[in-house]
């Protein structure tokens, strides 16, 4: 009806031992301390009317709000990593001095998602490529371009499951996780209009078709495409220094996909359009359900502070 409000739409990610709620003038962090305390802490967000135009500008918009996204969970995980150190300050004198360095090192936090962000790249989109270089000259089937870039997209999905089990192995990045499926449960009953209560909230499921893991899945399968476009004769060279300016693209494009299959999620004619992609694309399904953890029993008090703050 004309009259009626829109919906907010939110948005967030899994802290250290905590979550970020994102609304779209606003962001809030939700960290539990040591003592159990869940601290909550409001971040303004500056809407220019350059950003506003950019917003209606299909490829690029996607490209801009990824180093949106970017810039915020910095300053989130950094809010919650000085949270986490004031903890280690009470806790000895040794941690007091580690705190104190690490607090004054938020140019060593940002050179660390740098270095993050180089090391994806590599790992993703050159080492896959250098890998079916070498696959090719063992087997000649591969050396067509459409069977190269196929084989180069398995890889890159083999590398990233390994990745994301690899990881998943570590206890505080499990534990990140666990708030990743919190972040869901409580998102979805939002969505849902359900009571935001821990009890009620954690009937919810823990995947949601907006979920960040579902943009890196369109992103392996819309790479075989887009790389497809760099012609097969080229040298390795050519193609790995090709494949840089289109990484940005391919982040356009995926972010437009996961727009459309958000807004198409209940739609029965979307399930079966999607339906054979899904179950060829097991693997990474399995590695959003990997990701998006069982919630530890405190972590949907976090998200609702946070959420009622963006309310």
């Amino acid at each position: 009806m004309p009259g009626e409000p829109k919906e907010l739409v939110l948005g967030g990610q899994a802290v250290i031992e905590g979550v970020m709620m994102k609304g779209p003038l606003a962001y809030a962090v939700a960290v539990r301390k040591a003592s159990g305390e869940i601290r909550v802490r409001d971040f303004p967000l500056v809407e220019s009317a350059a950003r506003k135009r950019i917003a209606k500008i299909p490829l690029v918009r996607g490209v801009v709000t990824m180093a949106a996204m970017l810039a915020i969970g910095y300053r989130a995980l950094q809010y919650s990593a000085d949270e986490a150190m004031e903890d280690a300050e009470d806790a000895s004198d040794e941690a007091k001095n580690a705190g104190a360095s690490a607090k004054s090192g938020g140019w060593a936090m940002a050179g660390a998602m740098a270095m993050a962000l180089l090391l994806g790249v590599g790992l993703f989109f050159l080492l896959p490529l250098y890998a079916t270089h070498l696959l090719a000259g063992l087997v000649p089937a591969l050396r067509g371009s459409i069977a190269f870039n196929l084989a180069d997209g398995a890889i890159r999905v083999l590398v990233f499951v390994m990745y994301i089990v690899g990881i998943t192995r570590m206890k505080d990045i499990r534990r990140v996780f666990e708030y990743h499926g919190a972040e869901h449960k409580v998102i979805n009953a939002y969505e849902a209009k359900a009571d935001l209560s821990p009890e009620a909230v954690r009937e919810y499921p823990r995947l949601h078709p907006r979920c960040g893991t579902s943009f890196l899945l369109f992103v392996m399968v819309i790479s075989i495409l887009v790389f497809s476009l760099i012609p097969r004769e080229s040298s390795l060279l050519t193609k790995a220094l090709l494949r840089l300016p289109l990484i940005p693209a391919i982040a356009g494009i995926s972010y437009e996909v996961l727009r459309l299959s958000a807004k198409k999620t209940r739609s029965h004619w979307f399930r079966a359009l999607v339906a054979p992609g899904a179950a060829a694309l097991w693997p990474l399904l399995l590695v959003r359900w990997i990701r998006a953890g069982k919630p530890p029993e405190e972590s949907n008090a976090h998200r609702r502070a946070a959420r009622e703050r963006r309310s």
